[in-house]
């Protein structure tokens, strides 16, 4: 019996695996076929004659290198800016005591829990007062707005994990606040750090409803509106271009989660106290 109930487990799993992974084996095969292939009835599952055509026109006859190289940039900044001002913000909800600080954690959590959508009119009158709307820097602010309070909450996990005993140590050594801090609490909170980097450089990637409302310069849009405006129009769908495209999103994301993924367990319970 239970190795009846193994089997229909495993079979489960794969069937979800399958589900979850044939759209992106489509779209990869898709982004290969040549154009008349695209419509055959019935479909080939692999292409016949395997061409490259489509990614050499996005990139040559189009301005997706643009888009790349600012949602490099958008992503790239945001997720500097949301962990430094994270992880100083956790560190003083967890170390410092002071008169409504559960209240602010609180406070906190509940705006990332505020529909996107409430807060783009404010944004955008803000960014227009301060000058900067239409750019790749309102964008930054932007997506910091809805990626630091979960950034905060999540870092003030780990922070709570973290024995103040180390902390309490270095400074009875005479280290400075500012030099435990960095010796002893940001190599223990390392997972949690990179944790955060992943979540808000994947999110500052995938946005589309924030760029799509307050950039509208080709030069400053990032790829998942300025893609929007070249491939996708009321009467035609490049669907070779906007898969190869697709592909081509998808690849920085693999990147950085492989490179990443492999800090994701280290010092999990490193900040024990063994005694």
């Amino acid at each position: 019996m239970a190795h009846l109930r193994k089997i229909l487990f495993n079979l489960m799993a794969w069937s979800i695996v399958l589900a979850v992974a044939f759209p992106l084996f489509w779209m990869l095969v898709t982004s290969v076929k040549p154009q008349f292939e695209l419509f055959r009835r019935p479909p080939t599952i692999l292409p016949e004659t395997w061409t490259f055509e489509h990614y050499w026109t996005l990139l040559a006859d189009t301005n997706f290198l643009v888009y790349f190289r600012n949602s490099v940039i958008l992503s790239s900044a945001t997720t500097l800016l949301v962990v430094a001002v994270a992880t100083l913000g956790a560190y003083s909800l967890v170390r410092f005591k002071y008169r409504g600080r559960e209240s602010l954690a609180f406070l906190v959590l509940f705006t990332y829990l505020l529909p996107s959508v409430v807060l783009i009119i404010p944004l955008y009158l803000l960014l227009v007062q301060l000058g900067v709307s239409n750019t790749i820097f309102s964008l930054v602010i932007a997506y910091t707005t809805f990626a630091l309070p979960y950034a905060l909450w999540l870092l003030r996990s780990f922070m709570a994990g973290i024995p103040e005993d180390l902390e309490s140590a270095a400074l009875c050594d005479g280290a400075t606040r500012m030099g435990a801090f960095r010796d002893i609490i940001l190599p223990q909170l390392l997972p949690g750090i990179i944790s955060t980097a992943l979540f808000t450089f994947i999110l500052s990637w995938n946005e589309y409803l924030y760029a799509l409302v307050l950039v509208n310069s080709d030069s400053s849009r990032p790829l998942t509106t300025g893609v929007m405006n070249m491939l996708i129009s009321s009467f035609n769908i490049e669907w070779s271009l906007l898969m190869a495209a697709s592909v081509m999103m998808s690849v920085p994301l693999i990147i950085v989660f492989a490179f990443l993924q492999s800090y994701l367990t280290r010092g999990f319970g490193a900040g024990g106290v063994k005694g």
